[in-house]
């Protein structure tokens, strides 16, 4: 499986030929569905759906997503599947299953939204905007570097919770050039501690999880 970062909370995925695309927010730049065969989305929050985009693009892309954000794709071109909690499902070759409920709580004013993370042929686990803890054994965890709803500790917790093999930066667009340097030493100070490897991963470029 090869993973590609694109902007701030957008991931590809590809293995086989086919392509899953996870969390194409108004922050991804395209071309991003043009070749795509799923889409996951895990919330609805517009830095990981861009609603527009997926209203023009190809009808034979599957979605699969959280009861919230269906209810904002009813019309869409494409097949959009609801999942929760404790589904697996097959798209595009891929295996997923998924894994918590909620968004990790932000402002006191601001409800909490329906998230769901997704965990892809038992490798790599995507959490949407929560530390949700799978129930499962993680080799790759994208993990949220920067967010209104995040603090440092949390985010070093939840690095030596799961313990992964490989950890790579996302969620990371609200930094400028200082703080992706911060995101870097932090990054390094865990992968240097874990003996992992934990970094963030330079744009476009892909990398090939063994």
């Amino acid at each position: 499986m090869e993973l590609t970062k694109y902007g701030h909370a957008c991931v590809r995925l590809e293995k086989d030929g086919k392509v899953l695309i996870i969390d194409p927010g108004v922050f991804t730049e395209d071309p991003v569905l043009d070749d795509a065969d799923a889409v996951l989305i895990t919330h609805a929050h517009f830095d990981h759906l861009d609603t527009e985009r997926l209203k023009a693009a190809s009808p034979d892309i599957e979605v699969w997503t959280c009861a919230e954000v269906a209810a904002s794709l009813t019309d869409a071109p494409m097949r959009v599947q609801t999942v929760k909690h404790g589904d697996t499902f097959t798209t595009a070759g891929f295996t997923v299953s998924t894994h918590g409920e909620w968004h990790a709580a932000n402002h006191p004013d601001m409800p909490i939204a329906n998230n769901v993370g997704f965990l892809v042929d038992e490798e790599l686990f995507y959490p949407g905007d929560a530390l949700t803890v799978p129930e499962a054994r993680v080799g790759t965890l994208l993990v949220p570097t920067g967010a209104p709803w995040l603090k440092l500790s949390e985010m070093v917790e939840y690095l030596r919770t799961i313990r992964p093999a490989r950890a790579y930066s996302t969620h990371d667009a609200l930094y400028g050039e200082v703080g992706l340097t911060l995101v870097d030493n932090w990054l390094k100070m865990e992968a240097d501690r874990q003996n992992a490897d934990i970094r963030r991963l330079p744009l476009r470029s892909p990398t090939v999880l063994s």
